[in-house]
């Protein structure tokens, strides 16, 4: 039995009940939510992990950090340590994203020091393989090849695997009476509609659509389905080949879920703040509440270097609309591999827009932090602060930096600090109220 099928049968398991608590919710509406789609815990049945999650409705908003080598640089080493720094600065899961050195290794590696769900591309893997390995072009990538990969990661333990399944030969076709002004920006959309144009064939990951579900079901690895035609530019935002490509993915949701297969969908990209929230709608609408995983949104497209403050304004919007998962943009996005800083600060960003969106959402616990941060600041309480803080190291190195020589202030008031000062004026008026003054009854007086 999968996940999803306990939930259905109403077979309350151990999975259950530590998700439940890990997520502050009671198990009978974690399994209501799993059985109707709008939750999906994310666990491969090969993956031994403590902390089990939930994403969807009534969960606090996750995030995901994406890290891996690259052609040019590989560096297994390199990566454990992204992987640490980013379970460190909060993140819910992690994406190796890989397509350089020996996959494999990489792969394993993580998974083994991995405490939090794993997801990767599939055909990533499958393309460079045949690219470096086999000395082929991109369009020599065999079906075989690519479902034997997934089977691979499969049966490795990765939680959820992004699959672009909903591009087909028919929106390809529709692609070329809407011109884009950058067309595709996703690597696993474009890999795939290259072999399509090359082989005049349809999606293998559309056309063999079961056998990739009974791949996921064995091993209870979450689909999320990919967005290959996402908007790479706010020009693309929103067009009918984006929206053609979400109607098939919410066909393609209904059809894994009567397989018994948990469902993620994910969205764009770029897009200006005022779109944000309609795409959001639009995708609760068509793929009937499943969980919605959004890469940003970009809110603007002049910001390289500081990208994962675009793509935190696009994700607190995002998720206060109702999305339920934030990917990380690094300040590195579109500009080169993240660094292991460019990881902790992408991760920070989006953090903060998932926290200010469950303030919105109204999740158990969000707002209780934000008022214990007030009393502690309001008592000039700095370790309490630190402590509270999503980056507490940060914070304590700012605190340092700025310990006032004029008492328990920071050098930017220092002695003029308006808490110390209307706080001496509260206390200077009941001084006065206590001798003589209109006490008690002051507020009927006037």
């Amino acid at each position: 039995m999968t996940i999803r099928e306990d939930a259905l049968a109403g077979r309350t398991t151990d999975l259950f009940e530590k998700c439940a608590a890990n997520e502050n919710m009671d198990v009978e509406t974690l399994m209501a939510g799993v059985a109707d789609g709008s939750i999906a815990i994310t666990r491969n049945r090969h993956h031994d992990f403590e902390k089990i999650m939930a994403i969807g409705r009534g969960t606090r908003t996750k995030v995901n950090a994406n890290i891996g080598s690259s052609r040019d640089i590989s560096n297994l080493d390199e990566e454990l340590e992204k992987l640490r720094v980013a379970v460190k600065a909060g993140a819910d899961t992690v994406m190796d994203l890989s397509m350089g050195g020996d996959l494999d290794e990489v792969r394993r590696g993580i998974l083994a020091n991995c405490p939090v769900p794993l997801g990767t591309v599939p055909i990533y893997q499958a393309v460079a393989e045949t690219v470096e390995q086999q000395q082929k072009d991109i369009v020599e990538v065999t079906e075989d090849h690519i479902f034997r990969t997934i089977e691979k990661q499969a049966m490795d333990g990765v939680d959820f695997m992004t699959l672009h399944c909903g591009i087909t030969r028919h929106l390809q076709q529709r692609m070329m009476h809407q011109k884009r002004l950058m067309g595709v920006v996703s690597r696993g959309g474009s890999f795939l509609l290259e072999w399509m144009s090359h082989h005049r064939k349809e999606n293998p990951l559309y056309e063999h659509f079961d056998d990739l579900l009974a791949i996921l079901k064995e091993h209870e690895v979450t689909l999320s389905l990919g967005d290959g035609i996402r908007p790479g530019c706010l020009d693309d935002a929103t067009d009918r080949n984006q929206v053609q490509e979400l109607i098939h993915l919410g066909e393609l949701t209904e059809r894994a879920w009567a397989a018994g297969v948990q469902v993620i969908i994910e969205g764009p990209g770029h897009m200006p703040m005022d779109q944000i929230t309609a795409n959001v709608l639009l995708q609760k609408q068509m793929c009937k509440g499943a969980p919605f995983y959004v890469l940003g949104p970009l809110v603007t497209d002049i910001a390289p270097g500081y990208d994962h403050i675009t793509g935190a304004i696009g994700g607190a919007i995002a998720a206060a609309a109702g999305a339920d998962y934030l990917c990380y943009v690094t300040p590195a996005e579109h500009l080169k591999l993240p660094g292991i800083d460019d990881v902790h600060e992408g991760v920070i960003a989006s953090k903060i827009a998932a926290h200010a969106a469950d303030l919105v959402k109204g999740i158990p616990g969000a707002r209780e932090r934000d008022r214990e941060m007030a009393r502690r600041r309001n008592n000039l309480d700095w370790k309490g602060q630190i402590e509270l803080s999503i980056d507490p190291d940060k914070a304590a190195r700012f605190r340092r930096e700025g310990q006032s020589d004029k008492g328990p202030t920071c050098s930017m008031c220092g002695s003029y600090c308006a808490i110390q000062v209307f706080n001496r004026s509260q206390h200077n008026l009941e001084k006065e109220l206590g001798n003589g003054g209109c006490g008690s009854n002051c507020g009927q007086n006037t």
